[in-house]
């Protein structure tokens, strides 16, 4: 959902940097062979997330949700020479997709595929992070602010996507409509948070950045 007149939003990314050319290629393919591809970050948003990441210069990224990496790419752009990236799914029909493009990048090293139940792989994974980006299954959302706080770096920043849920989020809520649920009490849990200072953004679909205070 766009909450900008397309004009706007069209003037905005005309006057944004360019999407790099492998970011392209992933595009195109994810569009043409993928179910589902408004799930990509895509051109306007992956250039934010690339942004971000260059401010921050983390050594450590976590992704959960990689979908077919592009905003793993993304992110990667800003990473440190002798950073990891982890990337989770549970997908496991996008893994060789996902690595094709890994592969063909500058960052063929520094990125690793994980593949399984985010919330399982989470505790096991021993590092602490500078940036960790959300972009997931929407009803674990909760549970994943909980697994990944106390592994944020003082001054990392945790990203997350959808927050805004196409405007359901200030809508009376349907029973049955977990993700919605599940985003508003995110959403709540950012924003009451003493461990954090939180900026929502109206960009896409909703995007916060929360920074853990030093």
């Amino acid at each position: 959902m766009h909450f900008l007149p397309q004009e706007i939003d069209d003037y905005v990314v005309t006057h944004s940097a360019k999407e790099p050319e492998l970011l392209q290629k992933l595009n195109r393919e994810t569009n043409q062979k993928v179910l589902q591809p408004r799930m990509l970050s895509g051109h306007y948003q992956g250039r934010i997330l690339s942004m971000l990441s260059k401010l921050v210069n983390p050594k450590n990224i976590l992704e959960i949700g990689t979908y077919t990496g592009y905003s793993a790419l993304c992110l990667a752009e800003g990473m440190k020479s002798d950073g990891i990236l982890h990337t989770i799914d549970v997908n496991e029909e996008l893994v060789d997709l996902q690595k094709k493009y890994f592969d063909a990048s500058p960052y063929k090293n520094m990125i690793k595929q994980h593949l399984g139940d985010a919330t399982e792989i989470i505790p096991g994974l021993k590092e602490k992070f500078d940036l960790i980006f959300i972009d997931a299954d929407k009803p674990n959302y909760p549970k994943y602010f909980e697994l990944i706080i106390d592994k944020l770096n003082p001054g990392g920043i945790i990203i997350s996507d959808n927050v805004l849920w196409s405007g359901k989020v200030v809508e009376p809520l349907e029973e049955d409509d977990e993700s919605t649920k599940a985003l508003v009490e995110y959403n709540r849990l950012l924003a009451v948070d003493d461990r954090l200072e939180t900026v929502m953004l109206p960009v896409r679909d909703g995007l916060t950045i929360s920074r853990r205070k030093l």
